[in-house]
């Protein structure tokens, strides 16, 4: 059947309010509520990388559970598909997510999940609900959302909650990228911060593994449940696809091959391929992102959005070299940032990209000059190396992706990013940059969600880059200013189904448009 508007409409009403946020329409979802002798469902529920026939939901439990599953297109559950039961148990922290199958495409599902005790398998709980929309075959309008960095610099759950979900989810989009630095693996809770204008900043909210860095598994899964606390964050989650990607915090900060943490007492373990081991099984448990079975753990990868939208997910960190000079005037498998496989796979998944606009989800910025060692000015973090000249380092292996890009004449890309705790919108022109072969593009930034902001980066010259809007703070002194100073930002991105123009929109988490463009598609014969 196909769900009408009053139907959906009368779903999230069902479902209670955003708590504490005016959201027209907008719904909290339905938490189980059981005795301790029952089953609870402690983090929400969570959907994500949906496309037009598929998707992944995901829930965690208090305890092992068998936990029952069905999904509909009705909000009344009446025409429900049930699954398999599975059991879930310590072995994923008792987590779950299936990959939902063979659905109606541009349709809104419903599911819902209900947990019975494994030691006592008639306790069951109440049910738990989401919702999501499958991506359309035809055009029509698109709605989505990105940004990234969360629970950074100490700043976590404090009597606002994470309030910039909610202004997201005020938007209803079809998705959300969460572009990376999803959790602050390396950056502890503590119970207070004094701000720089005197006043204290409460963290209503902290936990014992919020307490610490991560080195443990468990301490990982901790960061992200830490998160999942947050009504804001969990209410926007049941209602809309969050599509994940990952970038350094969710190990430690800027790390490589090259990290050494031989002098850092703060880490017993000094091993970052253990470290970054456990961060990617906690990464992969606790988010609705699909399994890939030609390679375990995989992060990047395409979503298909219907003939309007490919969005095409990269991974800086996973497969670059070391975080050296930047200065190699060979590409080898020490300078490369992307890796010789995933540019392959890029390369080829472009060329077979039928959409209207391919949006590469990149988790780091192009022309921002990101030290490994801030303090001396040292070591390439990023991909540019800031000497403003031709391609050396990671950036050759930009450069051969942009060339390939403009010789296979594949038009109507943009760039989307997070990471630096400001938002801006980029402009690359070969007319202004030393490398020339390529076509122009955009680069748009946005985030936190909820960390400090913090200053502007210099730009590198090699590609071309011109600031054509840029909000940040100040710098110096001025920065890593809290969430309530209200420099929180996101983006939201606007395809026109009868146009296909698409544009684009930075705002802040009180919900103040700060900048826009439109861009129309260019035609090929």
């Amino acid at each position: 059947m196909t769900l009408t508007e009053p139907t959906r409409r009368r779903f999230l009403s069902s479902m209670g309010a955003v708590g504490g946020f005016a959201v027209a329409g907008l719904a909290m979802p339905y938490y189980a509520r059981g005795s301790s002798s029952r089953p609870v469902f402690t983090s929400g529920v969570q959907s994500g990388d949906v496309d037009q026939t598929s998707g992944v939901i995901w829930t965690r439990v208090d305890r092992p559970s068998r936990l029952f599953v069905e999904y509909s297109t009705s909000d009344k559950f009446s025409n429900a598909i049930r699954l398999p039961p599975i059991d879930v148990t310590p072995d994923s922290d008792l987590t779950a997510k299936l990959l939902l199958q063979d659905l109606p495409a541009d349709q809104e599902v419903f599911y819902r999940f209900r947990a019975a005790d494994l030691q006592d398998i008639n306790s069951r709980s109440e049910p738990i609900l989401g919702q999501f929309r499958t991506a359309p075959v035809a055009r029509r309008d698109i709605r989505f959302v990105w940004s990234g960095d969360t629970v950074g610099q100490g700043w976590g759950i404090d009597e606002e909650g994470m309030r910039t979900y909610s202004t997201i989810a005020y938007h209803r989009p079809d998705f959300m990228i969460h572009s990376g630095d999803t959790i602050y693996a390396d950056n502890p809770v503590p119970d207070e911060i004094s701000l720089r204008g005197g006043g204290v900043w409460k963290n209503r909210v902290v936990t014992e593994a919020k307490r610490e860095i991560a080195q443990t598994l468990d301490q990982f899964r901790g960061q992200w449940t830490y998160n999942l606390l947050d009504e804001h964050v969990k209410s926007l989650n049941a209602v809309c696809p969050i599509f994940y990607q990952w970038d350094d915090h969710e190990v430690l900060n800027n790390w490589s091959p090259s990290t050494d943490l031989s002098h850092d007492d703060r880490y017993k373990e000094k091993s970052v391929a253990v470290l970054s081991a456990r961060a990617a099984q906690a990464f992969h448990e606790m988010t609705p992102t699909r399994h890939v079975a030609a390679e375990p753990g995989r992060v990047y990868r395409k979503v298909s959005y219907g003939p309007l939208l490919d969005v095409f997910f990269v991974d800086l960190r996973s497969y670059r070299g070391p975080n050296s000079h930047g200065l190699d005037e060979k590409l080898s498998p020490q300078s490369r940032i992307f890796g010789e496989r995933q540019v392959a796979w890029l390369k080829r998944e472009l060329v077979r990209s039928t959409a209207t606009w391919k949006v590469i989800a990149c988790d780091l910025s192009i022309g921002l000059v990101i030290w490994d060692d801030y303090g001396n000015r040292r070591g390439s973090e990023s991909i540019s190396n800031g000497d403003n000249g031709a391609p050396l380092g990671r950036e050759l292996e930009f450069a051969d992706l942009l060339r390939f890009i403009r010789d296979a004449g594949i038009s109507n890309m943009i760039w989307l990013t997070a990471d630096v705790h400001y938002a801006a919108a980029h402009h690359y022109s070969p007319e202004r940059a030393k490398f020339r072969e390529f076509l122009p593009f955009w680069e748009f930034v946005a985030g936190p969600l909820h960390s400090g902001t913090y200053g502007p980066q210099e730009l590198d010259m090699t590609f071309g880059p011109e600031v054509k809007f840029m909000k940040a703070a100040p710098g110096g002194a001025e920065q890593n200013l809290p969430p309530s100073a209200g420099m929180q930002f996101f983006g939201l991105v606007d395809i026109d189904g009868a146009s296909e123009q698409l544009t684009v929109r930075l705002m802040d988490r009180n919900d103040q448009e700060l900048w826009r463009v439109v861009l129309d598609p260019e035609r090929t014969s």
